[in-house]
């Protein structure tokens, strides 16, 4: 079933693309791919999951559209964003004689996305990518503002590059097959843009989040409201020199989780964003910066969603606070050993805290640690 299709501008000057948003968007992708570039090669990057479920409407579109392609797929799952399966992806680039005029086609969640697209940009110097974002997460999030890369042990998505899509389709019909437990991850990112700088989203989140996995139009009035944020954010700061930092509300803190967890299904991205901007806004209370009132707002909120709210929640011993604090050490977000916070003063008044106090960040990761 297709409808109305909404557009949603990246203005980067000569290298504006857009996200187009809605059902039906997998069998365009063809035509639309070709208008972009007419008799471009394709080597398309996808996993094991996605490809019983989309790789043939996709594969029939390029057909159509007089497109070559070839296809690579890898096994699903966080832990395959490694140096390893980078290799194996540049080099099937490569054997299908892509040149800088051809593309590179994601077809997948935020792994494929960072991984495909970090290895289009270092085949041949850089060929151009479009993003078919298959999850939630991805949708609202990772296929947007080229931020590319695979994780190292020392933590996540520590090697990349910035180099931005040529094209977004997300594709709402690809959300019906995924798993509950990846739409309520998706989620924790769709949270994140009321809690950085919307209130009235938020407000809006609380009363219609159920719509948004079964499928009602308040689904694809939540994308395209995170993606015309995060679009907005990154036309003003590209490369994350100021303002784009705001998009890691909950990121310190969810990825030195992540590391903990050894990158596996013990604690998807999402759910690590989650917890992540729960402890952020124990420690702007801590600093007396929020209310303990809207703390608990936060909680209850994504909770009810179902998300994880407590250490707790996640399966396994984690590492001990001071274990914790060091992963966040790794951050790409430190800058000259200081500690790079996202904070709020409130729900919808996020900022960037250069100088976090360590000590209170201790401070919450003991209180967390010890919940039950």
């Amino acid at each position: 079933m297709s409808g109305k299709i909404e557009t949603v501008p990246v203005e980067l000057g000569e290298r504006r693309y857009e996200i187009a948003i809605g059902r039906g968007l997998l069998k365009q992708a063809g035509k639309r791919i070709a208008a972009l570039r007419p008799g471009a090669a394709c080597a398309i990057v996808t996993d094991t999951n996605v490809m019983q479920h989309h790789l043939e409407p996709l594969e029939r579109s390029l057909s159509d559209a007089n497109l070559s392609y070839r296809t690579v797929a890898l096994a699903a799952g966080e832990s395959g964003k490694n140096f390893s399966n980078l290799q194996t992806v540049v080099e099937a680039i490569l054997q299908s004689r892509i040149e800088r005029g051809d593309l590179v086609i994601a077809l997948g969640g935020g792994v494929i996305g960072d991984l495909a697209g970090f290895a289009a940009s270092v085949v041949r110097r850089g060929v151009d990518f479009v993003q078919l974002p298959t999850t939630l997460l991805a949708q609202v999030d990772s296929s947007v503002g080229g931020k590319t890369g695979i994780n190292s042990p020392q933590g996540k998505n520590l090697i990349g590059a910035f180099h931005q899509p040529s094209l977004v389709l997300a594709d709402l019909d690809t959300l019906d097959t995924l798993p509950p437990r990846e739409m309520r991850a998706g989620y924790a990112e769709i949270a994140k843009y009321g809690l950085i700088g919307d209130p009235p989203f938020f407000d809006w989140l609380e009363k219609n989040w159920q719509e948004i996995f079964t499928g009602g139009p308040g689904r694809a009035h939540a994308v395209a409201t995170s993606c015309r944020a995060k679009a907005a954010i990154v036309g003003r700061d590209e490369r994350e020199s100021g303002e784009r930092a705001l998009l890691n509300l909950g990121h310190t803190f969810g990825h030195a989780l992540e590391a903990a967890t050894g990158f596996s299904d013990r604690l998807l991205h999402g759910e690590g964003v989650a917890l992540g901007m729960i402890l952020a806004f124990r420690l702007s209370a801590k600093l007396g910066l929020c209310s303990g009132e809207e703390v608990t707002r936060v909680v209850r909120h994504l909770g009810e969603v179902g998300l994880p709210t407590k250490l707790s929640d996640i399966p396994g011993r984690l590492p001990d606070a001071e274990s914790l604090l060091g992963l966040m050490a790794q951050d790409k977000k430190v800058q000259r050993g200081k500690l790079v916070f996202i904070l709020a003063r409130g729900i919808g008044k996020a900022y960037i805290e250069k100088n976090a106090d360590s000590a209170a960040v201790l401070g919450v990761l003991h209180e967390a640690l010890a919940e039950d």
